[in-house]
């Protein structure tokens, strides 16, 4: 029998993400934070956003926040990493081997 550990990620009594990794797990926790903050500052925006959208983008943002840093602060966005072959034949749900996820009810 074989004994695994996995680290869930939970939000408002919900499962998010499972990992096999602390720091992985800790590293998507803090994400999440910072989607949520970025939410609250896209609620007070005057733009006319559906809850779904400023939840969307701020995900999005969170995800992307070195990017979103350096053009704050004046310089352009790194150029995204080309995929080679090998990468573009595969799905980017199945690269990352220690991350399971989680069924949403």
């Amino acid at each position: 029998m074989a004994v695994v550990v996995k680290y869930v990620v939970e939000r408002n009594g919900v499962e998010r993400m499972t990992f096999t990794s602390k720091k992985e797990a800790d590293a998507y926790d803090k994400m999440l934070d910072v989607a949520e903050s970025l939410e609250e500052m896209l609620g007070k925006v005057d733009v006319p956003l559906s809850e779904q959208q400023v939840e969307s983008l701020a995900l999005e943002m969170a995800k992307q926040k070195d990017d979103f840093i350096n053009v704050l602060k004046g310089s352009k966005p790194s150029a995204p990493a080309k995929k080679s072959k090998k990468d573009a034949d595969v799905d980017d749900s199945d690269t990352d081997e220690n991350v399971t996820p989680i069924k949403q009810a």
